[in-house]
């Protein structure tokens, strides 16, 4: 009985989360109520406040749905075997070309990482409550300019840029470079400007660090 409580409680905060995102991009974050999601949801407000504590709290958990998946491909692409010696076949530079585009892929194929993103880019204001989520999104920009960093350092050492070139500079560049055109991308909603581009936009981006 008790796991069955348990799994019942993780289908509803699933379907709250799942109808404050669809609310979210319909209605915009700033317009749109915890009541609105619940009757979207087809649960009470007291169901939505038991599994959160307010709004900017479900959005964070709806943002992790999509982020933490993300951060665990960036470690397992970017940085897998980055620190043995032993690494001949594997190539730095490509390394960050096939993470980039596999997030591309993820957003051309999965609706719900498709939606999260042109929440967090078009539908939110991060201001008052949401000035926290703010600060985990930079948090999370750091993180994956760093792990950036790492991978030009080994394509470095394997003389395959420029060494005029600094490694942080390039990871800085890569991840403004990415993130715009992850926003243009969202917004280009026809595929007409961008979608139809991007792969090889970041082929072009790549392979511009080459020797």
């Amino acid at each position: 009985m008790v796991r069955k409580t348990k799994e019942d409680a993780g289908i509803t905060r699933q379907r709250i989360i799942n109808a404050a995102r669809e609310v979210f991009l319909t209605k915009g974050v700033s317009r749109t109520s915890l009541e609105q999601i619940a009757t979207h949801a087809g649960v009470t407000r007291g169901a939505v406040y038991w599994h959160f504590e307010n709004k900017s709290q479900l959005f964070h958990a709806m943002r992790e749905q999509v982020v933490l998946p993300l951060i665990d491909r960036m470690d397992g692409t970017l940085l897998f075997e980055i620190d043995k010696v032993n690494d001949s076949v594997t190539d730095p530079l490509m390394r960050i070309e096939n993470f980039l585009l596999g997030t591309i892929q993820i957003l051309d194929e999965d609706l719900e990482t498709r939606q999260t993103y042109e929440i967090m880019m078009s539908k939110c204001e991060y201001v008052g409550e949401f000035s926290t989520v703010l600060q985990q999104i930079l948090n999370n920009c750091s993180s994956i300019v760093e792990k950036l960093e790492q991978v030009y350092v080994r394509a470095l050492q394997k003389d395959l840029i420029n060494p005029l070139h600094s490694p942080a500079q390039l990871a800085m560049d890569t991840h403004l470079f990415f993130s715009g055109l992850l926003h243009m991308w969202v917004k280009d909603t026809d595929g007409t400007r961008f979608r139809n581009h991007a792969h090889a936009l970041i082929s072009s981006h790549v392979n511009l660090r080459r020797k």
